[in-house]
């Protein structure tokens, strides 16, 4: 992907019409750990992959709340998310201040998006590296907006951002028709199966993952680890139960199921991040 033409300066475009610094900004939310978030029609839940840079060391934070009624999820660089999460505290707390109602989940997201956008017109600046999954609760209900470096905004009713997130998209898309009527403990699972997803084989526990939910009456928090261990054991103990019907057909399928597998790891490498933001 390295170019030295035409990427030295953030407002010098390609003959293809193109702004390769802005691009290499949205490559390195993919380098990032993954960050998911899925609505109902009165809830939302954000779920994130917690990765620390060495064993000896505590993960970084990626879920801020920025108000009671609204929290961000990041995949990147987190230094980038912290300034812009602070941001979007101070814009709420401003419009809190003036007009003493809440800010408008779209608005912020508008606003924020402007910021981004400054940022890829200005030679003397660069894009923020950072994706933003923005879950709030308004008069107009509840939302999820993903917000990318180019400035580019969109709604989603289910979305993932980060390293290995394709696994994760695959699963919502599948389900994501139930999730308007879904309740908020089904939300919460969804979002931890998404997770799982993204881990390619390694063990989902509380202590790789993040959970936050917004939602009619409750305001925006991060469950805690014990919450969300009783959920990730509850449903995986539906799945031990559901197990023992598949198994005469596993072992009819064994041999067939041997040749893909090389195939099956080589897709899964191509989708690992060379780091983890």
């Amino acid at each position: 992907m390295f170019r030295n033409q035409y990427d030295t300066d953030v407002t010098t475009w390609s003959p293809a019409g193109r702004l390769f610094q802005v691009e290499y900004a949205m490559e390195a939310v993919k380098q990032g750990s993954a960050a998911i978030g899925l609505r109902s029609k009165t809830h939302v839940v954000l779920g994130c992959v917690n990765k620390a840079n060495s064993e000896l060391s505590s993960h970084q934070k990626k879920i801020f709340k920025v108000d009671d009624h609204i929290g961000v999820a990041i995949a990147g660089l987190t230094a980038d998310g912290r300034v812009l999460s602070r941001y979007m505290r101070n814009e709420c707390i401003n419009y809190s201040f003036t007009y003493e109602s809440p800010l408008p989940v779209g608005r912020l997201v508008v606003q924020l998006a402007d910021k981004a956008q400054v940022c890829t017109q200005r030679s003397w600046k660069r894009p923020y590296g950072v994706g933003l999954l923005v879950a709030g609760l308004d008069e107009s209900g509840a939302h999820l907006y993903y917000n990318c470096p180019s400035g580019n905004y969109f709604e989603y009713q289910a979305f993932a951002i980060g390293s290995r997130s394709q696994a994760a998209k695959t699963y919502l898309e599948r389900r994501f028709e139930s999730f308007r009527d879904a309740s908020r403990d089904d939300l919460v699972k969804d979002a931890l199966m998404a997770i799982r997803e993204t881990l390619q084989g390694e063990t989902l526990k509380s202590s790789v993952c993040t959970v936050a939910v917004v939602g009619v009456g409750e305001p925006f928090h991060i469950l805690d680890q014990g919450t969300v261990q009783q959920m990730i054991d509850a449903f995986e103990i539906v799945a031990e139960q559901e197990g023992p019907a598949a198994e005469p057909d596993a072992d009819a399928g064994q041999e067939a199921s041997a040749e893909p597998e090389p195939e099956q790891g080589a897709a899964a490498g191509e989708g690992v991040a060379p780091m983890d933001i």
